[in-house]
């Protein structure tokens, strides 16, 4: 009998941390409690104000978005930061959700596994921001792509990370030409559909050249702890494509994305292959 009540008081517990991991830390799902709109009441510069919980928007010392530079930057042998990265990928069903501030997948099942240094994250959703939100350089670009992946592991310091996708203008981006019908038809209204099978690799991301920081979600709550890896290589995109995604979200979210915050000393590295060789 006692080993039953642990066993279901293990489960419990885990059950509590995964509720409270989901409804206490992800991104506001509400986009109607807060906006982009410089200035305004419910913009970027009083996020914290509004909810006791959402506090780190104004207090916290590590807040994303951020400049990237090789000149404030580590170099990939530099410290015991060097990440090891694996990534696998695997078709799964996506949902489609306009969230009035952002057009977002949800990935059913094992859509990604993401693994650092020996911690295991899955894949939950994708989301784009345009303009981008992180700048390299100073240099701001028309479109960033965030995919979020969440550990479960008790023993993870950094629950959530994120691996960072930016985009000038160009050729369009393939996967994006996969949702074309679909957020169009979602203009400017609160709803989700089942888009069917869709594989993560499509979005063809080059991983060979990163930074990394320890950030924040970039929405209310904006959770911080958040591992970042923010891919090097700038990807194209049309305008038709952009101008796609800003039509799809509500009038206060055309422009979607989080100013830049102040670096506060933290350590930001660059990780790329080394001149004789892989990583």
């Amino acid at each position: 009998m006692s080993r039953i009540v642990l066993s279901l008081s293990l489960i419990f517990l885990i059950n509590l941390f995964l509720h409270s991991l989901s409804t206490s830390a992800q991104e506001a799902e509400d986009e109607r409690e807060f906006d982009y709109i410089e200035g305004s009441k419910k913009g970027p510069r009083s996020w914290g104000n509004i909810k006791e919980e959402w506090g780190a928007c104004n207090n916290g010392n590590m807040q994303s978005p951020i400049d990237l530079s090789k000149s404030h930057a580590a170099g990939a042998g530099s410290s015991t930061q060097l990440l090891l990265i694996n990534i696998t990928y695997n078709p799964t069903n996506g949902i489609l959700k306009n969230r009035g501030h952002d057009i977002t997948i949800q990935w059913e099942g094992t859509a990604g596994l993401l693994h650092i240094n020996g911690s295991k994250y899955s894949l939950k959703q994708s989301h784009w921001h345009s303009p981008s939100e992180h700048t390299l350089d100073g240099i701001r670009y028309v479109m960033e792509l965030h995919m979020v992946y969440a550990s479960s592991d008790f023993n993870v310091k950094n629950k959530y990370a994120v691996v960072g996708v930016l985009y000038r203008f160009g050729q369009p981006d393939d996967f994006l030409s996969k949702l074309t019908q679909d957020i169009a038809s979602m203009n400017d209204t609160l709803e989700q559909r089942n888009v069917g099978l869709l594989n993560p690799a499509d979005t063809k991301i080059d991983g060979r050249r990163y930074y990394n920081y320890v950030g924040s979600l970039t929405v209310p709550p904006c959770t911080q702890d958040v591992l970042w890896i923010v891919v090097e290589k700038v990807k194209t995109v049309s305008s038709e494509q952009v101008d796609l995604l800003r039509q799809a979200v509500h009038d206060h979210s055309t422009l979607n994305a989080r100013p830049v915050q102040p670096r506060n000393r933290r350590e930001i590295h660059y990780h790329g292959p080394k001149p004789n060789g892989p990583y």
